[in-house]
């Protein structure tokens, strides 16, 4: 049997048994390198030399992990969470059901979207924005299942295409620095401006999977029962459902007024710190887009909030450390994975997979890349993390893809949308965890049948139709 088969099976197990994704990856690496003939003591090193090929990525991680606390430290996420709240208790109040609707869904796309590029909070903003919301989604009986796929489409779709903020790891840090690593033996190189072009089409694909959820799938109206949240654990079940017209006019009003008194009531902020706030945002992002460093940008954004006073001085460290704890386990995680890949590359196995499949499959470029998605399907939805899942497709799949005579473009696709897979449809995906926080505070979205399924759907066979018509095409 071949090991790195052998390996990605056990991970793909292991991973649905829910073990940690890190103890799942060095397992997976250890049995890889065993079955493949190496020593322990051969695996572990080959696994070690992996593991600086990571820290670049974790470290950027932190640092964003830092700057996204710091930032929250001024009140602008929840100030503009507010906001947007109050705009939509305005709205409410004119009783036109179908704008409010789609006026809600655009916040929380908006928001999401944000979230991964302008102010780099992930989802951190959905405990704030979601659960004032709930009841004015209950009166205009909008399916969840349609709010889960737009606030995904905006927390995956972004960062698999725009370069900045978590955009700017995944796309350049991540993608293309694994696939120019490994690409290196094969003569394949690819530059930062190709990236959002490889991922167009299949982000297109997300695209259309949203709207047809929101307008198709989920378009009929959903009952929900009113739950008065007082904490996430206590519940009022007395409520009745509101199910008249007159009713939902009159309960609609009265969420107007409850979402206006809302953002009324979020503590000012004064207008040097609002300042400060922005300009870090902007100074964060000139310097990622000039230096390609988002490392470099976190550290400026920082050291702007640190400098204007927004937290004492002495806190800075504390900040700093506790940003930098809410990111350790994807940075764990990334140099874990490099480990990984490393083991795999150590075996010598995988020309011999790649030599199995050209024999298999011949010159059937269309069955290749079918083939090449389907099983990166497999394979991230396993890990829940498109960022985890990139060094150990693109030390498979860059062999694959020169092997097969795809472009630089078409290799950026598959691999690019075999990972966003992972983040799009995975019960253990930060990306579906976060909505349904959000949304399930209530106890009325269930995490499996109300965001994964729907995502999974919407996202995931979009995703494997237009990243192998990407292939194609590109």
């Amino acid at each position: 049997m071949n090991a790195v088969v052998i390996a990605i099976a056990v991970m793909f197990i292991l991973s649905l048994a829910r073990v940690s994704v890190v103890l799942t990856l060095v397992i997976s690496a250890i049995i890889g390198g065993l079955v493949a003939g190496l020593s322990l003591s051969q695996t572990v090193e080959a696994f070690n030399a992996g593991l600086g090929d990571g820290a670049e990525v974790a470290l950027a991680y932190a640092v964003l992990g830092a700057f996204a606390l710091a930032l929250s430290k001024s009140g602008l996420p929840d100030l503009l969470a507010h906001k947007l709240i109050g705009l939509l208790g305005f709205e409410a109040s004119k009783n036109q059901e179908k704008k409010v609707k789609y006026l809600l869904l655009t916040i929380l796309l908006i928001a999401a979207i944000f979230s991964q590029n302008l102010i780099p909070v992930h989802i951190a903003f959905i405990p704030v924005l979601v659960p004032p919301l709930l009841k004015v989604m209950n009166h205009l009986k909008l399916d969840r299942r349609a709010a889960a796929c737009v606030l995904t489409l905006g927390l995956v779709g972004t960062y698999i295409f725009l370069p900045v903020g978590f955009g700017a790891i995944f796309l350049e840090q991540i993608l293309m620095g694994n696939i120019n690593k490994i690409g290196a033996a094969y003569g394949l190189h690819v530059e930062r401006s190709m990236m959002p072009i490889g991922m167009a089409i299949p982000v297109l694909g997300m695209v259309l999977g949203t709207l047809v959820a929101v307008f198709v799938s989920y378009r009929k109206p959903r009952e929900y029962v009113d739950r008065t949240i007082t904490t996430v654990k206590t519940i009022d079940l007395d409520k009745p459902l509101r199910t008249t017209t007159s009713q939902v006019e009159h309960d609609l009003k009265a969420d107007a007024e409850e979402l206006r008194h809302e953002a009324e009531n979020v503590p000012t902020i004064s207008k040097k710190t609002m300042f400060m706030a922005l300009l870090a945002i902007v100074l964060t992002l000139v310097a990622q887009l000039y230096s390609g460093s988002m490392i470099l940008g976190g550290l400026v954004g920082f050291a702007v909030l640190s400098a204007s006073g927004i937290f004492k001085w002495q806190d800075a460290d504390d900040v700093f450390v506790q940003g930098m704890r809410m990111m350790a386990l994807v940075g764990f995680i990334m140099i874990s994975a490099a480990g990984f890949a490393s083991v795999m590359t150590h075996t010598g196995d995988i020309n011999q997979l790649v030599n199995g499949v050209d024999n298999i499959i011949g010159d059937n470029h269309a069955l290749a890349a079918f083939l090449m998605l389907f099983i990166g399907l497999f394979v991230t939805i396993g890990i829940g993390s498109s960022f985890s899942s990139v060094p150990v497709l693109a030390v498979i799949y860059v062999p694959l893809c020169v092997q097969f005579g795809f472009s630089p473009l078409a290799t950026i696709a598959l691999i690019g949308t075999a990972a966003a897979l992972g983040d799009a449809g995975s019960p253990a995906s930060d990306s579906t965890l976060g909505p349904t926080a959000g949304l399930g505070v209530d106890g009325q979205h269930d995490h499996i049948w109300d965001t994964v399924v729907p995502t999974f759907i919407h996202f995931n066979i979009p995703l494997l139709i237009f990243g192998w018509i990407a292939a194609m095409i590109l």
